[in-house]
C-alpha cells in the first residue's frame, strides 16, 4: 500500500486527498538510511502523558536502542499530563522551547495544532516507517490538508467499553450483557449493593466528562456537528443522552462527581463498581492489582438507546507529532520513525496490553506481540477492542462522512460540555437553555 493509495480513503467519489505526495518515498528511504551521517551531541526530548511503570520501563528500551544506534544522541523523556498537557504546550510553543517529539495525545490536539502552523510534516516519517505497514485508512485522520500529514498513530483505543464483572452479573440473574440502556439501568440496579456500585461515570468538569458526553450523544443516535461542521449539538437525542446521563447518577460513587480517568479506572479495577467504561487498560490492571476478580471480567461496546442505533466507539487515536520550532529536525525525524521498530514498539504496546492497540497491522500479526499473557487470556476482549477501535471516531472526526475538525481540541480543551453535564445534571437546570447555551459558546470557539 503506498501513503498515496485512494482506496485508503474509504470516501466515494473525487481524487484521493493523497495524491499530492508523490516523491515522498525518496525522502522517506533516505531518513530511513543507517548510513547516513547525523548531526553528533543531539539531545531529542520526547513528550507524553502515558508513563505508567510498564510504559517508562519499555520506552527506555527505545530510548536505549537508538541511542545505541546514534551514538552522540541523546533521548530524554518527559511525562505530561492528560488533564494539563494544553496548558504545558501553549507555554512551550509560546516560549520557542519545544519538545522534539510528542506521543499519545489525541488526534484532535494534533488538527488544532496543525491549523495553527505549529507542526512539522509527517509525510517522512510515515515513508520512513513504511506505509504499507499501517492498517488501511489508518492515517486518514492526520491528513488535514491535502496531501499532508500532520502525525500519524502511536495505536489505536477503543476508550468507552463496557467492562462487566460475569460474577457479579451470575449473582444478580443476569443472563447476557446489556445491549441498551434501559437494559444496563436494569442490571446495575440489581448488582448495586453491599458497598459496590453500578457505574464510575464521571460528572466533574474536565476531558473525561467530555469526551464521554460525547460518546453517549453518538449512541443516542446524535452527533455535535454536521458532517459540514455545523453545530448540531440542539437535538432530541442530546436531550435523550443528557437525561439518561442524570438518571445513572444514583448508579455511581458519591465521588463521581470528581472523577477523571484515573478515578473511574480504579473504581472499577478495585470493585467498587459492578461495571466500567474505559481502554483495555483495565486488564493488566486488574490482574495485578485484584487478581481474585481477572477471571470475571469481560468487555462489550458500550449500550445504546435502542438495538437500532448503531454502537459508537470514542478512538482518541493516540498519536505522533513534532513541533515545527524542534530543533535537530532529521534526528527527530529518525527517532519518532523508530517508534514503529519491531521489538521496541511491541515491548510498548505490551506495558499495557490492549490499551493501545497496533496501529501497524504488521505488528498486530506479529507472533511476538500476540505472545503475551494478558492477550493471550483475553484474546476474544482484545480482538473487539480492536476491532471496534478501529472502526472508531471522536470530536475530530465524528463520523466516515465528517470533515476534519480542527478545532476540536478547543472545544474540549473549553470545558463547556462538561460544564453543560454539570449544569443539567448536577444542578438541574433547564435542558433547553443550558443545551442552547452551548451550542452557541461551541459556535462561537468555531469562529474564533
Amino acid at each position: 500500500m503506498a501513503i498515496n493509495d485512494p482506496k485508503t480513503r474509504g470516501k466515494a467519489g473525487g481524487v484521493s486527498r493523497r495524491t499530492a505526495i508523490g516523491g515522498m518515498a525518496a525522502a522517506g528511504a533516505a531518513l530511513a538510511a543507517p548510513a547516513r551521517v547525523w548531526a553528533q551531541d543531539a539531545t531529542i526530548r520526547w513528550w507524553s502523558p502515558q508513563a505508567s511503570p510498564g510504559q517508562l520501563s519499555a520506552y527506555q528500551t527505545q530510548i536505549d536502542l537508538f541511542e545505541a544506534a546514534n551514538p552522540g544522541t541523546k533521548v530524554v523523556f518527559e511525562k505530561t499530563s492528560d488533564e494539563g498537557y494544553q496548558p504545558q504546550l501553549a507555554a512551550a510553543f509560546a516560549s520557542g522551547e519545544v519538545p522534539n517529539v510528542v506521543t499519545h495525545l489525541p488526534s484532535f490536539a494534533v488538527s488544532d495544532y496543525w491549523a495553527n502552523g505549529l507542526l512539522e510534516s509527517f509525510n517522512e516519517v510515515i515513508e520512513a516507517v513504511g506505509p504499507e505497514k499501517y492498517y488501511r485508512g489508518a492515517n486518514d485522520i492526520y491528513e488535514i490538508d491535502a496531501g499532508v500529514y500532520a502525525g500519524s498513530g502511536i495505536g489505536n483505543s477503543a476508550a468507552n467499553m463496557l467492562w462487566v464483572r460475569k460474577d457479579l452479573m451470575e449473582q444478580a440473574g443476569i443472563d447476557a450483557i446489556p445491549e441498551t440502556w434501559d437494559e444496563l439501568r436494569a442490571a446495575l440496579q440489581k448488582m448495586q449493593g453491599g458497598g459496590i456500585y453500578g457505574a464510575p461515570l464521571p460528572y466533574a468538569k474536565n476531558s473525561m466528562t467530555t469526551l464521554t458526553i460525547i460518546g453517549f450523544i453518538h449512541l443516542a443516535g446524535g452527533q455535535i456537528f454536521t458532517p459540514d461542521l455545523q453545530v448540531a449539538l440542539d437535538s432530541d437525542e442530546t436531550r435523550n443522552a443528557l437525561e439518561f446521563y442524570k438518571a445513572m447518577r444514583e448508579l455511581c460513587p458519591p465521588g463521581a462527581t470528581n472523577y477523571s480517568w484515573g478515578e473511574s479506572l480504579t473504581a472499577f479495577v478495585s470493585g467498587a463498581t459492578a461495571t466500567g467504561i474505559y481502554t483495555g487498560r483495565v486488564l493488566i490492571n486488574v490482574n495485578d492489582q485484584n487478581p481474585p476478580i481477572a477471571d470475571h471480567v469481560t468487555c462489550a461496546t458500550y449500550p445504546t438507546i435502542s438495538k437500532d442505533v448503531p454502537s459508537w466507539t470514542f478512538n482518541d487515536f493516540p498519536s505522533v507529532f513534532i513541533p515545527k520550532a524542534a530543533g535537530d529536525m532529521e534526528m527527530t525525524k529518525k527517532f519518532a520513525a523508530s517508534l514503529y521498530d519491531g521489538a521496541g514498539y511491541i515491548e510498548q504496546l505490551h506495558a499495557a496490553p490492549g490499551h493501545v492497540l497496533p496501529v501497524l497491522q504488521t505488528v498486530a500479526e506479529d507472533p511476538a506481540y500476540l505472545n503475551n499473557p494478558i492477550i493471550e487470556k483475553y484474546t476474544a476482549e482484545v480482538e473487539l477492542m480492536a476491532a471496534s477501535a478501529a472502526a472508531g471516531h471522536n470530536l475530530g472526526w465524528e463520523s466516515p462522512e465528517h470533515k476534519p475538525n480542527v478545532k476540536a481540541g478547543a472545544i474540549v480543551g473549553s470545558g463547556v460540555l462538561a460544564e453543560m453535564v454539570q449544569r443539567i445534571v448536577l444542578n438541574d437546570e433547564d435542558a433547553t437553555q443550558v443545551i442552547g447555551e452551548t451550542a452557541k459558546a461551541i459556535e462561537d470557539i468555531m469562529k474564533a
